[in-house]
């Protein structure tokens, strides 16, 4: 077969997705931080976007599309901040002694009239922004003792190497004499050192080991607990005190003042330093409840409201005398402005139209509580506000919703189905809820099985096998039946 280069026409439909498609898309899943983060970029980005500021006229836009032929619409000129006259300050604030007035405000003891300081008063303290690590705490420590040069390397050695738990599981002796170029002498002493200091039990190789060094910091390194921790430490997790007590041949109300002290230490003392940000959860949307109706309310708190500058507007009109390249790219900024506008005004009518479909769907939730939450797809909502299921997973990620019963992500209200001998459907997560509030209510002294479970719920007319059980009680991080049960002393 011959080849030759031939010239065919062809009649196909393609999608063509565009910047400012993308940037509509990009807009619909961030977060309210991403989001505010983007909006802030593109106004540094876009000198025709402006940020609305209190006192200001919105920029009214319409519902219908921007295209590239329509013309400008017109703004109002902001109005101007009076001048100021920068030199008639400066001499003025040259006259403030800053050092002064911060030692005189911020002094707790500093008081003209020696009265006693408000409880509440601001000091320098109030102005730490990061909390104290184990390892400066550890340093801190280590500076103020008297030590040589090179045992004070060696303590700042292990004290790098210390885990987030506080422990020194990766490092050896031989390791911290290479490294540090001391001895074995001085290595042991510094670990010696560092686990004298505060928090007790701090620079051990394991749990029990620093289990250990808690005791004999409370001087009962030869007692009762020691002798459990070093031997039977297997046998306390299980919790058979009753073992306990026949190996140690000593009385049970011993074995249990014993247990007392050791469950009073901390087997990981390093992690009270752990610097954990707390996630602080801010929802796109409140649902109120007013008398029988439920009220959605967008949260626009933090994000900020834009509008089209109008300072470029004469040179859009063609009044001025800005070439043409110049105007080319003002029409085409404010075409990205506008898109920007729009794209935002979408994004919020759209989480209005999810959060109103899962009402609809979901409405016994809203009402009663988990344990009343539907099986839900994306396919549900989508076909309810005919939009695409892409489209409605997009929405639903890191957006929060503030409910009667809670905070919650959107994409929590979508949950699998479990079928019922009745027929009906249940969702998974308010199975799960179910089997927290069986294990809650429990007997201590003959706690449900994963198979005792399973049969309570096929009562209620739930078919659920006992390994599902077992896997929802491992997602909701419940202990299994031997570890819930009560001891037997």
């Amino acid at each position: 077969m011959a080849l030759a280069l031939k010239q065919q026409l062809k009649l196909t439909q393609q999608l063509l997705m565009t910047p400012q498609l993308q940037q509509a898309i990009k807009l619909l899943q961030l977060s309210r931080l991403e989001l505010a983060d983007t909006i802030r970029q593109e106004i540094e980005q876009n000198p025709l976007l402006e940020e609305i500021s209190p006192g200001d006229s919105e920029y009214e836009m319409t519902d219908e599309p921007f295209s590239a032929g329509e013309e400008i619409p017109e703004t109002k000129e902001p109005e101007k901040t009076g001048e100021v006259d920068i030199e008639d300050h400066v001499s003025s604030m040259q006259e403030i002694n800053w050092e002064d007035d911060y030692e005189n405000y911020y002094d707790a003891g500093f008081s003209f009239t020696r009265e006693t300081p408000d409880r509440n008063r601001l000091t320098q303290i109030d102005f730490l922004t990061k909390e104290t690590s184990l390892q400066s705490h550890l340093q801190w420590q280590l500076s103020h003792a008297e030590l040589s040069p090179k045992l004070v390397e060696a303590g700042l050695f292990v004290i790098g190497n210390l885990d987030q738990h506080g422990f020194l599981a990766d490092v050896t002796i031989e390791d911290i004499t290479r490294e540090v170029g001391c001895d074995a002498d001085t290595a042991r002493e510094a670990i010696v050192i560092i686990q004298e200091m505060d928090p007790a039990g701090v620079a051990a190789t394991n749990v029990q080991d620093s289990l250990l060094l808690q005791l004999k910091r409370l001087d009962l390194d030869e007692s009762l607990a020691a002798e459990i921790i070093k031997d039977h430490l297997n046998s306390l997790e299980l919790k058979n005190y009753g073992t306990i007590a026949k190996a140690t041949k000593r009385p049970v109300k011993e074995v249990l003042a014993a247990i007392d002290v050791i469950t009073n230490l901390n087997p990981f003392p390093g992690e009270q330093y752990t610097q954990r940000e707390i996630p602080y959860i801010i929802p796109d949307v409140f649902v109120h409840k007013v008398v029988d109706e439920y009220l959605i309310i967008l949260n626009d708190e933090g994000l900020p409201s834009l509008k089209v500058s109008s300072a470029y507007e004469q040179i859009v009109d063609g009044d001025s005398n800005a070439s043409a390249e110049t105007k080319a790219y003002i029409k085409e900024k404010l075409r990205d402005a506008v898109w920007l506008i729009k794209s935002m005004q979408q994004r919020q009518r759209t989480i209005y139209k999810v959060v109103e479909s899962l009402l609809k769907f979901q409405k016994e939730f809203f009402d009663k509580g988990v344990q009343h939450l539907k099986p839900l797809v994306l396919r549900d909502v989508a076909e309810d506000i005919s939009m695409h299921e892409s489209t409605i997973s997009r929405v639903t990620t890191n957006k929060y919703i503030h409910t009667p019963q809670g905070i919650f992500e959107l994409k929590y209200f979508f949950s699998t189905a479990i079928p019922q001998q009745d027929g009906e459907s249940l969702a998974a997560e308010s199975i799960r809820q179910r089997i927290k509030e069986m294990i809650k209510n429990e007997n201590p002294d003959k706690p449900f099985t994963d198979n005792a479970i399973s049969k309570a719920l096929s009562q209620e007319n739930i078919t659920i096998a006992r390994r599902t059980v077992a896997k929802y009680r491992e997602q909701m991080g419940i202990l299994p039946v031997k570890h819930r049960r009560k001891p037997k002393i």
